[in-house]
């Protein structure tokens, strides 16, 4: 990892075009991102342990902008799998959405198969990355989880970070591992601690309801802090999922493969049928507008009547891809038989 961070200019072009939310649904304190035409079932996003809700910027970019809504999420102060799906089912009921797609990495997929297990007429589709089926590995490495609540944050980052492989890295790897470190600093102590809880609070994932056909499993190929004994048993557990193995990407190809993950992002929405909306993919202010819902007016609700995020029809839609990839794209989409599910 780098001595030095220097904030990406494509996430910062982010940050000033899609508003941050956060709401307090009972205790918890839920903090998200939600762009994309509102009347299209979404993706929600659930971060590993050391994410937020930031690390998918990319996917919210490239995706919102071709018609697809997409939701990331913070994973709130959260202590067992119990209270995750309890909290977690609160969230979707207070921001008005029944019907999910989850795309879930490292901690995050194991959580979205929980949810899937245990409301499985909520749950559509699952994109499962570097993830897991049980927790009993995790516990046996870190024997000492009952006092995580009383550890220091300096202690807990450093664990955390730990599980970060350092260089030396390809630029784009290394590049994707400074953006998380960083994200990591913003992190409290009850955030990692219960994040952490998380990781080794004893569960495993039942059988689904869902058929292993609205599956895809995205793992990388190179490296990984989940092992890849336990990357193994997810994909013995759904044998009828798409495989869309990456030869590359380390532990966040999201943020270091962005346009290959987006890609089979939308290969696998298009598959399970949710119909993407580009004629309601609107412009967007270039003043910098955005923040955090509680800073949005309310002359501004009309205006978000039909498009989740800021909007101004005098100009263009953002766009960050470049024609290249959005022709290549294109041209794979319109060539794949979606009916297969390999």
């Amino acid at each position: 990892m780098k001595g030095s961070f220097s904030v990406p200019g494509d996430y910062i072009y982010f940050k000033s075009q899609v508003p941050l939310h956060k709401i307090p649904i009972g205790s918890k304190q839920w903090r998200y991102y939600d762009f994309g035409p509102k009347h299209v079932p979404p993706l929600i996003c659930l971060p590993g342990i050391a994410g937020t809700a930031d690390v998918y910027y990319k996917q919210i970019m490239s995706l919102s902008n071709k018609g697809y809504r997409v939701i990331s999420v913070d994973i709130p102060r959260v202590w067992n799998h119990h209270e995750w799906i309890q909290a977690f089912e609160k969230f979707l009921d207070a921001i008005d959405v029944h019907h999910i797609h989850l795309y879930g990495t490292s901690l995050g997929g194991f959580l979205a198969q929980l949810f899937a297990q245990h409301r499985p007429r909520r749950v559509r589709s699952l994109v499962l990355s570097n993830t897991f089926l049980e927790t009993s590995n995790f516990s046996a490495a870190m024997p000492w989880a009952p006092i995580v609540g009383w550890t220091p944050a300096f202690l807990l980052k450093r664990y955390v970070l730990t599980g970060i492989r350092d260089g030396p890295h390809e630029p784009f790897i290394a590049d994707s591992l400074d953006f998380v470190v960083a994200q990591v600093e913003t992190l409290s102590k009850d955030d990692l601690a219960s994040r952490l809880s998380l990781t080794v609070d004893s569960a495993s994932v039942g059988p689904l309801r869902l058929s292993d056909s609205l599956i895809t499993i995205m793992d990388t190929n190179d490296f990984c802090a989940i092992p890849q004994q336990l990357k193994d048993q997810v994909t013995e557990r759904y044998p009828g999922a798409r495989q869309a193995n990456l030869k590359n990407g380390g532990d966040f190809p999201f943020l270091s493969r962005p346009d290959e993950v987006n890609l089979h992002l939308q290969l696998h929405l298009r598959r399970v049928g949710v119909e993407a909306q580009p004629d309601l993919v609107q412009g967007f202010r270039q003043d910098g507008a955005g923040g955090s819902s509680s800073d949005q007016n309310d002359e501004r609700e009309d205006e978000r009547r039909d498009y989740t995020g800021t909007r101004n029809e005098n100009e263009p839609p953002l766009a960050l891809e470049s024609p290249c990839v959005g022709n290549f794209e294109n041209q794979i989409l319109s060539n794949v038989d979606l009916s297969s599910d390999q």
